[in-house]
């Protein structure tokens, strides 16, 4: 039975879904900037799969780092692990995987396009041709992608790409729980990619056969399931508040009964209200004790925990908060995406949390002048130690501080002529494009202060 929601799901957001032209501007802008590139263009592109560019791996990274300082650094109760990818087919057998993770399956006899019969508005009509009445009987389909280790292709040599980190996580409990000394309750992250064979990718980078998840396996007492649960689910609620998206864009929702995974008493999803409607986040699950006794059962190792102050022994229950990283980049684009008018002309800025922002200083020398380039990019060297910088000395001022602007940067410092004189430049605030003097001995100072850390 599913367990009670924390209290952030009481007020759900009311908010209509964003311009739909949001989308299109937001893809538009990660090819042109070098946020996200489709893989393999020059060959037409393979199917939901893409690059990271220049900008994108660095907005990719601070999502992950905002989220490992939030789960791992910043306590004490959890720490990290990194596991395979490559797993054998026991692993996936005891976790239910190889049984139970399909999605149904529906073909369309009319055009042969194929569907996931849970995500048609109308199970009867074929959103692609709009063919009435088409559908094959629904079929279940198997999501893990299977390969071979090994020079021979046999039953013997079956491998898969693991579909989530957790279960790396499973099979590492008591190793984990010996080597770091932790005892419940306590956690285990791990940050790293996952591979599920999806029916129907789509959305950009939402929905990819290849993403990349920000998973924690906290193990508690089972008496204090509950707890731990409600306390997760208002945490993972609060990051995203925290790191920028407006209240009105996040609701914390509750699954009923039948959406319910095999392993959970109880999950609740962080959606965040993209332009085709709410979707999920983060996923935060009620895993009760099924995976370490499935693979307990199935490996014959003990993957319990004998508490001696109570003399009991007892496998642990475990909260699972599981976020996709690639997904939670494209909200916090599409959150932080403004267009505005100053002075006769549109804006375009990304007001991304500092923490997030690829670049957080970007460094512009007012011309090519060398007696201003040689300095600039001195005081360039002298910042790039405490923040990662861009330097641009092409166009014209007020172009480049519009370029800053669509990546996000939040301060830009700009040696002009003066600087020559005064040993000072302007430092240009993103959000509000207020200009102040800082003398140059000051400027990292300055500039911690302004972006808070």
């Amino acid at each position: 039975m599913s367990e009670a929601p924390a209290s952030p799901e009481a007020a759900e957001p009311t908010a209509e879904p964003a311009d739909p032209g949001l989308f299109d501007r937001i893809v538009n802008l990660c090819k042109r900037r070098g946020f996200v590139f489709p893989s393999a263009e020059i060959y037409g592109g393979f199917r939901s799969t893409y690059d990271y560019g220049p900008i994108g791996v660095l907005m990719l990274r601070n999502v992950k780092d905002a989220w490992w300082r939030s789960m791992v650094q910043l306590r004490d109760d959890v720490v990290g692990l990194d596991a395979a990818i490559l797993s054998p087919p026991a692993i996936w057998e005891a976790s239910g995987h190889l049984a139970n993770f399909t999605d149904p399956l529906v073909d369309c006899r009319h055009c042969g396009a194929r569907h996931r019969l849970d995500k048609l508005d109308d199970a009867d009509v074929c959103p692609t041709c709009g063919t009435r009445g088409s559908f094959t009987e629904a079929r279940q389909f198997n999501l893990m992608f299977k390969t071979h280790a090994g020079p021979v292709e046999e039953s013997s040599s079956v491998a898969y790409l693991r579909p989530e980190t957790a279960q790396g996580i499973f099979v590492n409990f008591v190793n984990v729980m010996n080597a770091s000394r932790k005892k419940p309750p306590f956690g285990v992250a791990q940050i790293g990619k996952s591979f599920r064979n999806e029916i129907t990718p789509g959305n950009f980078v939402f929905r990819t056969r290849e993403f990349e998840q920000m998973e924690m396996e906290f193990f508690v007492p089972p008496d204090e399931g509950p707890k731990w649960y409600e306390y997760w689910c208002g945490e993972r609620f609060e990051w995203y508040l925290d790191l920028g998206i407006a209240p009105d864009q996040l609701r914390l929702r509750a699954h009923g009964a039948d959406e319910l995974s095999h392993y959970s008493a109880g999950t609740s999803d962080v959606e965040f209200l993209f332009p085709w409607g709410w979707d999920e986040l983060e996923g935060i699950a009620q895993r009760t004790d099924y995976d370490l006794k499935a693979h307990s059962e199935h490996s014959g190792e003990k993957l319990d925990f004998f508490d001696q102050a109570t003399g009991t022994r007892y496998t642990p229950y475990v909260i699972e908060p599981a976020a996709g990283a690639t997904r939670t980049l494209m909200a916090f684009l599409m959150a932080a995406y403004a267009e505005e008018e100053v002075r006769g002309e549109t804006r375009t800025v990304l007001r991304l949390h500092p923490r997030l922002a690829p670049y957080k200083v970007a460094v512009l020398p007012l011309s090519k002048k060398a007696e201003l380039t040689a300095q600039a990019r001195q005081v360039l060297t002298a910042l790039q130690p405490h923040f990662m910088c861009d330097y641009d000395e092409t166009q014209a001022i007020g172009r480049r501080y519009r370029r800053q602007d669509e990546l996000g940067t939040p301060c830009c410092v700009t040696f002009d002529f003066d600087s020559l004189a005064d040993h000072a430049v302007t430092v240009r605030d993103r959000d509000t494009m207020a200009q102040d003097r800082v003398a140059i001995p000051d400027l990292v100072d300055h500039l911690h202060g302004k972006l808070g850390f």
